[in-house]
């Protein structure tokens, strides 16, 4: 027996006096104490020094031959090697063909350098949409295809779940709406207990909450829970812990460490699931199947599924992730492979391997880059990559859920954490050790919000010089084959990965889930004007957040809501009316001096007009139930709902009846 099985069956007695004095000592188990120490960071340009003499000592002749790459590589670094550089390849293809008929039709005005300046962000912008494209083009090979070099659901399902391996199932949460948590977790409990192995997995509900009636509220949830979980024989069908914690540093990823400091020696494995997170028992079956057939993998991460609010916004995200943001799913799973993607849930990871090498060590510095890592899925997957394990996501294991916010507002409100934490994490892409893949991962998350402001500072600078000229549109060269052409280039690269993801569907037959054809091409249709319509308040927004993140001002660090309530115009009018009011002063005052030019701005000025019409309208529950019950954007999840998510829903609403009820009394 080696020594972590040792220290499990001595767990209790070496902790048991130290638990009795512990506030959660009915609630979780005995401590069995480990280490978790985080690695200073070298920082941004102590990084960069050991890269610059990293490459110099690659290209001092070797005292002895080297072992060509291909040779020592395993096979999927081999293949990931090839898919990136073809990835790479016609990523640049695209930029330069779009650059050069960019640069054909730009107008003359101004200075060479505010057009060289205005070039360059063209070719910023255009290369950074080439690469979703390019992405969702190899997903759709995958989805018609298949990947052979990908680990897959399908490699394990004959294999039996060894009985000594042990898995934590971990429910980090803070001030959340109980009813959602608990019953998307009683679901999956449920759904564990019928699949024969339920005693090898614990699941732990770890609380952050500082709340007096949220916390009093999530242990009557838990004594619940525990209580329905109980057999007829008085045993646990499975093991729920409940454990509040005092010391709240370091948000979700300091929960999840002292976790791991406390408990993480006596399992194996964890899977980690945020608040709104639902899987189904046969799911985390297949995931610890998954670690224990890959040994060097140390995060397998599952393609979630966006299911839950009838909210139009809500419905929108969800039909859009199931037909277009499956194709950008397993387009990185094709060139990213063992080095790929970790989003923070839904997730299994390697405890031992975490504990060892991925803790966070704070930024230092001051600002708002500065601090406790905030986007910390990214930086922990890049760790584990340097400390030699593999990150692989598993598109086909399925059965794992998510929920999308309910409206915009609530969609805003996460973006904003997001966006501060994805502009932190570039001060650690030059990080000695780290891989390539990774180092492009952090920066492609820098770039998803700052994109925004670029975007914005390429439109007010093309307008500027417009207006600067004195002639409108009349500055601009006329209609000609190259501008023909750069518009069939940025409408193909904006709107083809929706009508492949479209074609996905119809050529593998799966329009019946979606309510048939005509109604697929509907909703998709639907899904893209709502898109078109939210798209400039999005911009708007990130830009603004990333000003923020930049200037240091303070996060309001708040999980969007669980619940779908509605958008008041109240609310709306106060989040977004500025900038409605602002859109309908710019477009008043360019139809009285540039009437020729307010066509061309329409496509961003007028959604940022309807703002606050349109976040209300797409907030609406009612207007979502209708637009369901009229088949459109239906996924197949609603169509045929898997009984895990049957169970999540009907628990949730007797919860909430139940707490109306009390409420009422």
């Amino acid at each position: 027996m080696d020594a972590r099985h040792t220290a499990r069956l001595n767990a209790p007695a070496r902790g048991l006096l130290r638990e009795e004095r512990h506030p959660n000592s009915v609630t979780a188990p005995p401590l069995l104490r480990g280490s978790m120490p985080p690695r200073p960071w070298a920082g941004f340009w102590k990084g960069l020094g050991s890269a610059a003499l990293f490459i110099a000592t690659r290209l001092m002749p070797p005292r002895e031959p080297r072992a060509p790459l291909a040779a020592t590589a395993a096979a999927w670094e081999r293949a990931a090697i090839q898919r990136r550089r073809s990835f790479l390849a016609l990523t640049v293809c695209i930029s330069l063909l779009a650059a050069l008929l960019f640069v054909q039709v730009q107008p003359e005005i101004g200075p060479a350098w505010v057009q060289a300046l205005h070039a360059l962000l063209f070719v910023v912008l255009t290369t950074w949409v080439a690469t979703g494209f390019v992405t969702a083009l190899m997903g759709a090979w995958v989805l018609l295809r298949g990947d052979r070099h990908s680990v897959s659901a399908a490699s394990v399902r004959d294999r039996e779940l060894s009985g000594d391996t042990r898995t934590a199932i971990i429910m980090p949460i803070c001030n959340e709406d109980v009813a959602t948590v608990f019953a998307g977790l009683r679901a999956t409990c449920e759904s564990l207990a019928g699949t024969g192995h339920a005693r090898q997995f614990d699941v732990y509900v770890l609380s952050d909450s500082n709340d007096p009636e949220t916390i009093a509220a999530e242990r009557q949830a838990w004594e619940a829970l525990r209580s329905a979980l109980t057999t007829p024989s008085g045993e646990a069908a499975v093991q729920v812990y409940y454990r509040l914690r005092r010391r709240r540093t370091h948000r979700k990823a300091g929960n999840v460490a002292d976790f791991c400091r406390r408990w993480g020696r006596q399992y194996d494995h964890m899977v980690v699931l945020d608040a709104d997170s639902v899987m189904s028992g046969a799911s985390l079956v297949t995931l610890a199947k998954l670690m224990e057939a890959n040994p060097q993998a140390g995060i397998i991460q599952t393609a979630t599924q966006s299911i839950g609010h009838q909210t139009l916004h809500a419905r929108a995200q969800q039909f859009a992730a199931r037909v277009t943001g499956r194709l950008f799913t397993l387009g990185m799973q094709y060139w990213q492979l063992g080095e790929s993607h970790y989003w923070g849930h839904n997730a299994i990871i390697r405890v031992d391997a975490f504990m060892r090498h991925c803790a966070l060590a704070p930024i230092q510095g001051r600002g708002g880059l500065s601090g406790g890592i905030l986007s910390h899925d990214f930086v922990e997957a890049a760790l584990m990559r340097r400390a030699g394990y593999h990150v692989w996501l598993v598109a086909d294991v399925g059965g794992s859920f998510e929920q999308q916010p309910p409206d915009l507002l609530s969609e805003l409100q996460r973006d904003r954490r997001w966006c501060q934490g994805n502009l932190q994490n570039a001060r650690l892409i030059a990080e000695p050790g780290l891989h390539g893949m990774h180092r492009a991962m952090l920066a492609v998350g820098t770039m998803s919000y700052l994109s925004a402001p670029l975007w914005l500072g390429f439109m007010v600078l093309g307008l500027a010089m417009l207006l600067s000229s004195g002639l409108g549109v009349a500055g601009a060269r006329p209609l000609s084959g190259a501008s023909l052409g750069l518009w069939a280039v940025t409408l193909t690269l904006l709107f083809m990965p929706r009508v492949l993801g479209v074609a996905a569907v119809l050529l593998k037959g799966q329009q019946r889930g979606f309510g048939g054809t005509w109604r697929l091409l509907g909703s998709a249709l639907l899904e893209t004007i709502l898109a078109i319509l939210q798209a400039p308040v999005r911009m708007i927004a990130h830009s603004i957040f990333v000003w923020a993140a930049l200037t240091g001002m303070k996060l309001d660090w708040k999980s969007p809501p669980r619940e779908a309530t509605g958008v008041s115009w109240r609310t709306a009018a106060g989040r977004l009316g500025a900038m409605q009011m602002a859109a309908l002063m710019f477009m008043s005052a360019m139809a009285l001096t540039h009437p020729g030019l307010l066509p061309w701005l329409l496509p961003v000025t007028l959604p940022l007009a309807l703002a606050v019409f349109t976040t209300v309208l797409t907030g609406h529950v009612r207007l979502g139930e209708w637009a369901r019950s009229g088949g459109a954007l239906l996924v197949p999840e609603e169509a045929w709902s898997p009984a895990v998510l049957r169970k999540a829903w009907r628990h949730a609403s007797r919860m909430s009846m139940s707490r109306a009820a009390v409420t009422a009394g």
